[in-house]
C-alpha cells in the first residue's frame, strides 16, 4: 500500500498516525496559528471570524467544512447592507464540505479555487456572482449541485468534474469561457437558458442521463468533441451563433437532436447514433464526414450545406429541407433570426463520396454541387420531392471554331469541374473549388449510369434521359474506349444527341432531304418520260404476229434542270424515301443510287427523331 502523499502547503497533521495516516488533516493553517480552521480552539476560530472583513482574501485548502462552520465563515463575511457574502480571493483547493454546502447569493469579488473540492452533500450556489476566474476542476458533488443563475464574468473551468446528483446551471450565464473538459455528469444536468458568452468547452464530457440545454445561446464557438450522451440530448431552440463540433461524440439512447440554430458550421464528423433519432437543425452548414447511424434517422434542415463523405448507416436514412421554420414542442415557430444574412432556407448537398446509398432517401434537396464520384449501389438512391442538379451552360459560345453550343441538361458538379479544366474549355463551366478532387470520365460514366438507373426505377423516364445523355458523353470522351467505337459515339451524338434531341435527327433529316431533292433534280431524274417502242415480225405464209415492247434507256439531264415539274418529282421520290417506298419514278442510274442512299438514311434519322421524343414523354 503507498503511503499518502502530504500536500504542498503547510499543513495541520490533526489526527496523524505514522501507522494508518501518516498525513493527518490536510487543511492548510490559518495565518498566525499551526491548525486549519476546523480544528482550532473555539477562542482562536472567534477571534480569526471576528477579524474578517467582507472582501477579505480567504485560503483554506484542504480544510474540512461542516454545516455551523462554513455558515460562521460567511457571516464573518456578509455585507451589511446587501447581506451577501462577499469574498476577494478564496482558495478551497482540495476542501472537504459535509453536509449541505450553502454558499447562497455569495459574491466573489477575486479568484475561486474549488480544485479537488468534495462536497458530500448538497451544493448551492444559486444567484452567486464570481467576478474573476474559477476552477472546480476535479471537483467531485456527491449530492445535487445547484449554479442556477448564477454569474460568472470571468473563466471557468469544471474540468474532470464529477456531478453525482442533479446539476442546475439554468439561466447561468458564463461571460468568460466555460470549460468543462472531461466532467461526469451521472445524474441529469440542465443548462437550460443559459448563455455562454466566450467558449464552451464539453470536450469528452460524459452525460450519463437526460442533458437539458434548451433556449441555450452560445455565442461564441461550442466544443463537443468526443462527448458521451447516454440519456436524453435535449438542444431544443438552441442558438449557436458560433460553430458547433460535436466531433466523435457518442449519443446511446437519444431520439431527437434539435431543432437549433447555427450561424456556423454543426460538425457531427466522426459522431455515432445508437438509436432512431431525429435531427433537425437550420445551420449554414451541416459536416456528417464517418458519422455513423445505427438505426433509422431523418435530418431535416433549413439553411444548411451538408457535407456527407464517407457516412455510415445501416438502416434507412433521409436528408431533407423543411421549407418553413421548426416548430417547438410548445407549438410555437423556432425564430432563424441568427441566420437572417442567409440566402435562403435551401439545402445543398456538398458530397456523397464514400457512401452507401443502399437506405438513403434525399427529399427536395439541391445537388448542383454535390460530389457523387465514390458513392456505393447509387442506382438504389431514392430522390423525392424536388431534387434539382446543375445543368450545361447553354448559350452559344462563338470564341471558338466551330462555335460550341451546349444542350440545358442535368449535369453533375464533377463534369462541370472536369470540363472546366480542359484546354480551350468554354465559360460557363464552373472550376473545382479546394478539396473537390478531379474525376474525370473514365469515373463519371458509371455515376451517371447508377443515376439513370436510380431515375428509372423511380418512374421517371424524362429525367433519367439526362443522366443517359451524360453517361454517353463521359464514354465518347473516356480513354479506355476503343477509337472505332468513339467515332459510332461521336457519330451518334451528332446525328440526334444519342437519341434524346429530336431536332438534331430532324434538322439532319431535312438537310438529307433537302440534298436528296437537289441531287434528284440535278442527276437523278431523266431528261424525258422514256417512250416505249414495239417490234414484230409477220410470219411469210400468215399467222399470229408477236410484237416486243421494249423501253428506251433514261436519259440524262439536260439543259435547265432546276424546274418546278422536276422539284415536285425530286420531292415525291424523296417523301417515299423517308417512309421506305419507291416512288416509281423514272431515275436516271445515278438517280436509283440516290433514292436507294436515301431510302437507307432518311427513315433512320426519322426513327432518331421519333425516338427522341419518345425518351422525353414517356413516363
Amino acid at each position: 500500500m503507498s503511503t499518502p502523499e502530504p500536500p504542498t502547503w503547510p499543513h495541520c497533521a490533526h489526527g496523524a498516525d505514522p501507522a494508518t495516516d501518516p498525513v493527518g488533516c490536510r487543511g492548510i493553517h490559518v495565518h498566525g496559528h499551526t491548525s486549519c480552521l476546523a480544528h482550532l480552539t473555539d477562542a482562536d476560530r472567534d477571534a480569526y471570524l471576528t477579524g474578517l472583513t467582507p472582501g477579505d482574501s480567504i485560503d483554506h485548502r484542504g480544510t474540512t467544512f461542516t454545516e455551523p462552520l462554513l455558515l460562521a465563515l460567511l457571516t464573518a463575511l456578509r455585507a451589511p447592507g446587501t447581506g451577501r457574502a462577499r469574498l476577494g480571493n478564496a482558495d478551497f483547493n482540495s476542501a472537504t464540505f459535509e453536509g449541505t454546502t450553502e454558499f447562497g447569493a455569495a459574491i466573489f469579488e477575486g479568484r475561486a479555487w474549488f480544485e479537488s473540492a468534495t462536497f458530500e452533500d448538497y451544493a448551492g450556489f444559486h444567484s452567486a456572482i464570481f467576478e474573476g476566474y474559477v476552477a472546480f476542476k476535479s471537483a467531485s458533488f456527491e449530492g445535487d449541485a445547484a449554479f442556477d443563475s448564477a454569474s460568472f464574468k470571468g473563466a471557468v473551468w469544471f474540468g474532470s468534474a464529477t456531478f453525482e446528483g442533479y446539476a442546475e446551471f439554468e439561466a447561468v450565464s458564463f461571460k468568460g469561457g466555460a470549460m468543462f473538459e472531461s466532467a461526469t455528469f451521472k445524474s441529469s444536468v440542465r443548462f437550460e437558458s443559459a448563455t455562454f458568452n466566450g467558449g464552451a468547452g464539453f470536450e469528452s464530457a460524459t452525460f450519463e442521463g437526460y442533458a437539458g440545454f434548451e433556449s441555450a445561446t452560445f455565442k461564441r464557438s461550442a466544443r463537443f468533441h468526443w462527448a458521451t450522451f447516454k440519456g436524453v440530448a435535449a438542444f431544443d431552440s438552441v442558438t449557436f451563433e458560433g460553430d458547433a463540433w460535436f466531433e466523435s461524440a457518442t449519443f446511446v439512447t437519444a431520439d431527437s437532436f434539435g431543432p437549433l440554430t447555427c450561424a456556423g458550421r454543426i460538425v457531427l464528423s466522426g459522431a455515432a447514433f445508437g438509436s432512431p433519432v431525429t435531427l433537425s437543425f437550420a445551420a449554414r452548414r451541416l459536416e456528417c464526414r464517418r458519422t455513423r447511424w445505427s438505426a433509422t434517422a431523418e435530418i431535416r434542415l433549413r439553411y444548411a450545406t451538408v457535407d456527407f463523405a464517407h457516412a455510415v448507416f445501416e438502416y434507412p436514412l433521409t436528408i431533407a429541407a423543411e421549407p418553413d421554420p421548426f416548430v417547438l414542442t410548445n407549438g410555437s415557430g423556432m425564430p432563424d433570426t441568427a441566420l437572417a444574412s442567409a440566402p435562403g432556407p435551401d439545402v445543398r448537398v456538398a458530397s456523397l463520396r464514400g457512401v452507401d446509398a443502399a437506405h438513403l432517401v434525399l427529399a427536395d434537396v439541391d445537388l448542383s454541387g454535390c460530389l457523387f464520384t465514390g458513392t456505393v449501389h447509387l442506382d438504389q438512391l431514392r430522390l423525392e420531392g424536388a431534387c434539382t442538379f446543375d445543368t450545361a451552360p447553354s448559350s452559344v459560345h462563338w470564341r471558338r471554331w466551330p462555335p460550341v453550343r451546349f444542350t440545358e441538361r442535368r449535369v453533375l458538379a464533377e463534369e462541370h469541374h472536369w470540363r472546366a479544366s480542359q484546354p480551350g474549355a468554354v465559360r460557363g463551366w464552373n472550376v473545382a473549388v479546394l478539396g473537390a478532387g478531379r474525376a474525370g470520365p473514365l469515373q463519371l460514366a458509371p455515376v451517371y449510369r447508377a443515376l439513370r438507373k436510380a431515375f428509372e426505377d423511380g418512374k421517371h423516364e424524362p429525367g433519367a434521359a439526362d443522366f443517359y445523355y451524360g453517361e454517353m458523353e463521359m464514354r465518347r470522351h473516356a480513354d479506355d474506349i476503343p477509337r472505332g467505337e468513339r467515332r459510332l459515339l461521336t457519330a451518334y451524338w451528332a446525328l440526334s444527341g444519342y437519341g434524346l434531341r429530336a431536332s438534331r435527327a430532324l434538322a439532319w433529316l431535312g438537310a438529307g432531304m433537302l440534298l436528296t431533292i437537289v441531287l434528284l433534280m440535278a442527276f437523278g431524274l431523266a431528261q424525258d418520260t422514256p417512250k416505249q417502242t414495239a417490234t414484230g415480225t409477220v410470219p411469210a405464209g400468215g399467222g399470229k404476229v408477236t410484237f416486243e415492247i421494249d423501253k428506251d434507256d433514261p436519259q440524262n439531264p439536260t439543259g435547265d434542270r432546276f424546274t418546278g415539274e422536276r422539284f415536285e418529282k425530286a420531292l415525291n421520290v424523296t417523301l417515299n424515301s423517308v417512309v421506305f417506298r419507291s416512288s416509281g419514278q423514272d431515275l436516271t442510274t445515278a438517280g436509283t443510287y440516290i433514292e436507294m442512299t436515301s431510302r437507307l438514311t432518311e427513315p433512320v434519322l426519322l426513327g432518331l427523331a421519333v425516338l427522341a421524343v419518345r425518351n422525353r414523354v414517356k413516363r
